[in-house]
């Protein structure tokens, strides 16, 4: 495979207080937060509009298990069928079956400490 990991999709962490947290990078260091967090916005190297999105989440959201991390990070990934399988040859734990949104394909896998990270096959172009 040319591409497994081709940028930072997301970063998404736990917190007692969302909107108090949005609220506070906001007021602080001018993030442009909405209800999902902030989003990021730039262009890769061909100069397509591309994303990476920050998002608190409750303490008790069930979006990260079966890990018990407070945080999990949303790789961008070209490819995705093809990267699961090959993870999956590798022995890497995948989470799930592939979501498939209007903003493209989701899948999970575990790292060797439990973390949860999600793969994300964008359409960056749903967002404009």
């Amino acid at each position: 495979m040319k591409n497994r990991v081709t940028g930072l999709g997301g970063f998404f962490f736990k917190t007692k207080d969302p909107d108090a947290i949005k609220t506070w990078y906001k007021n602080h260091l001018g993030l442009n937060t909405d209800q999902y967090g902030c989003t990021f916005w730039w262009k890769n190297k061909e100069g397509e509009d591309c994303s990476t999105q920050w998002s608190p989440m409750k303490n008790d959201t069930s979006y990260f298990e079966p890990s018990t991390s407070s945080f999990m990070m949303n790789f961008r990934v070209e490819n995705l069928e093809q990267l699961l399988k090959t993870l999956k040859e590798e022995g890497v734990t995948v989470i799930g079956e592939i979501e498939t949104h209007d903003y493209g394909k989701f899948a999970w896998i575990l790292d060797p400490d439990g973390n949860k990270l999600e793969l994300w096959e964008p359409i960056d172009a749903a967002f404009l």
